[in-house]
Order: structure tokens, then C-alpha cells, then sequence
């Protein structure tokens, strides 16, 4: 019998540099939001790759940043997480990029007793020479990583990627069951998804003064019926996301609509509605009932 492998493989890095949208291709599913935004995960997700020898749990986590107020506290401690439990630590750069915003964590990295990967992102922006003195600058400040050149987005490389992983991983029983796709409920895949849609089309403050809760989400045999609350800072804020005549709350309800029916499978139908929550992000209260402190 082939023995069995499995175990905790954990993308840290700095904002925007890729990671959700690797994640998305290792999983062959959409459960991290990519958006050109800094900040899009606030969340550590886990997303489970299962084959008939091997289950490979995968994280994404949120954009490495200096917190500035409760909510990004909170962010980095699902980051500081991902060091405790991995068994494979993939440190994710894009071409050009000096280190880490966090030199602490950058440290973690470098005092490392597990296997890193130190993926080189969005190498197809990039020229040939460009890249080797990359290569060769990373090598230098990271000597115990190995450095793999990679595009998430044109899925280059990423195959080679998931093979090395495999290879590392210790053997092990599946730690979730095999037909599991991720730790998180379907609620929680609404909520990114309407999140997703404010920070496409709001500007400034606005995405991330938001936050979703799904109070509602019933599921029929032919469809699922939602009802989320929108939640802001402010009333003018309330105001910004309604839009004239509550246009632009219209655009975000049917195009989260669209991207579910097609996550689900399923028809969906969602309310939509916007209430201030003043200073949620600085309430460790507040933070709590949206999952973010335990």
C-alpha cells in the first residue's frame, strides 16, 4: 500500500503579491477574493486539496502590514498562526519586492526550522535579467529557502510547485474528510463574496470600513435564499453604498448573485440591506461576533 501524506502547507506575504489567487489555482476553486486591492483577505481560509495518497491543507492568509487600528491587529494574528502549525511555509515575493513590511515576521522566516519555499510572483511582467539578479538577491537573504520563479495568474510553474510540496509533506493520516473543499461554512463564502463586490467598485475608505453579515441562508431543493446586512462605519457611508436610488446596491446584488449561483451550483436569490455599526473595526466585541478575535 502507498503511504499516505498530509499536513499544513501555510502562504504568508506581503499585500497583493499573489497569494489568494495561488491558493485559488492549487485549490481549483474561488475561496480567497482577488482583487487589485492591498488588504482583500482579512481572514485566515483554509483550502483542502485531496488526492488518493496525500491531503494538502492550504492557507491563505492575510497582507503582512504594521496594524493600525483593532481590526489588522486581529489580521496579523491569523498571520502569526500560520507560523505555529505549518509543515510547509510558502513565502510569496513579486519581482522588485525588498523583504517583508513586518521585519519580525520577516525574522520567523529566516530562523525557520521547517522546509520554505520562496515564491518568486509575476514573473511574466518580468525580463530575464530582471529576474536572475532577483533570484540571486533572495538566495543571498534567504540562503535555507529554495526559490521557485512562478505566475499564479498564468498558472506557470504551479504544478511544479504542488509536486515539490507533496514531496515534503510529512506521512500522516487526512486530517479533514476527503470530500471536504474548506474549513469555512457557506455563510462565510456569501459574506466574502459581497465583500468582493464593494471593494471592485467603491473607492477610498469605503471597502474597508465594510463588513457582511448573512443573517439569513436557506436552502431549498432548486434554491438558496439569503438575506445579508451590509455593515459601515458611518451614514454617509450608508449613503455611498446604496448609490441613487439604491443603483449601486442593485450592481453589487446582482453580480454577487451571479458569481454564487455558480459557486453553489444552485439558484440563489439575495436581499441585500445596509445598517451602520460605528467603529466596528476598533470594537473588540464587535470584531468577535464577525470571527476575527477568539
Amino acid at each position: 500500500m502507498k503511504k499516505h501524506k498530509a499536513g499544513f502547507v501555510n502562504i504568508i506575504g506581503n499585500p497583493n503579491v499573489g497569494k489568494s489567487t495561488l491558493m485559488n489555482a492549487f485549490v481549483g476553486e474561488k475561496l480567497s477574493i482577488i482583487t487589485s486591492k492591498a488588504q482583500t483577505t482579512r481572514h485566515r481560509i483554509l483550502g483542502i486539496v485531496n488526492g488518493d495518497d496525500f491531503q494538502v491543507i492550504l492557507s491563505d492568509t492575510p497582507g503582512i502590514i504594521k496594524p493600525a487600528y483593532e481590526l489588522q491587529t486581529s489580521m496579523m494574528d491569523f498571520v502569526k498562526s500560520a507560523f505555529e502549525d505549518a509543515d510547509v511555509l510558502l513565502y510569496m515575493v513579486e519581482i522588485g519586492e525588498k523583504g517583508l513590511k513586518d521585519e519580525a515576521f520577516f525574522k520567523r522566516i529566516v530562523n525557520s526550522k521547517i522546509p520554505v519555499l520562496l515564491l518568486l510572483n509575476k514573473i511574466d511582467t518580468s525580463e530575464q535579467q530582471v529576474l536572475e539578479e532577483q533570484i540571486q538577491y533572495w538566495q543571498e537573504l534567504l540562503p535555507t529557502a529554495e526559490i521557485h520563479p512562478i505566475s499564479a495568474l498564468e498558472n506557470f510553474n504551479v504544478k511544479e510547485v504542488f509536486e515539490r510540496i507533496l514531496e515534503l509533506l510529512p506521512e500522516a493520516p487526512p486530517y479533514y474528510p476527503k470530500d471536504q473543499l474548506t474549513d469555512k461554512p457557506e455563510r462565510f463564502f456569501v459574506n466574502e463574496t459581497i465583500r468582493e463586490k464593494i471593494l471592485l467598485h467603491y473607492k477610498k475608505e469605503i471597502p474597508y470600513a465594510v463588513e457582511i453579515e448573512t443573517e439569513e441562508f436557506l436552502e431549498d431543493k432548486d434554491i438558496i435564499r439569503i438575506r445579508s446586512v451590509i455593515m459601515v462605519e458611518r451614514d454617509t457611508q450608508k449613503g455611498i453604498i446604496i448609490g441613487h436610488k439604491g443603483s449601486a446596491l442593485k450592481r453589487v446584488g446582482v453580480e454577487s448573485r451571479k458569481d454564487l449561483e455558480k459557486f453553489f451550483d444552485k439558484q440563489v436569490h439575495i436581499e441585500l440591506y445596509v445598517k451602520v455599526n460605528k467603529n466596528w473595526r476598533s470594537s473588540s466585541r464587535q470584531l468577535k461576533r464577525f470571527g476575527y478575535n477568539s
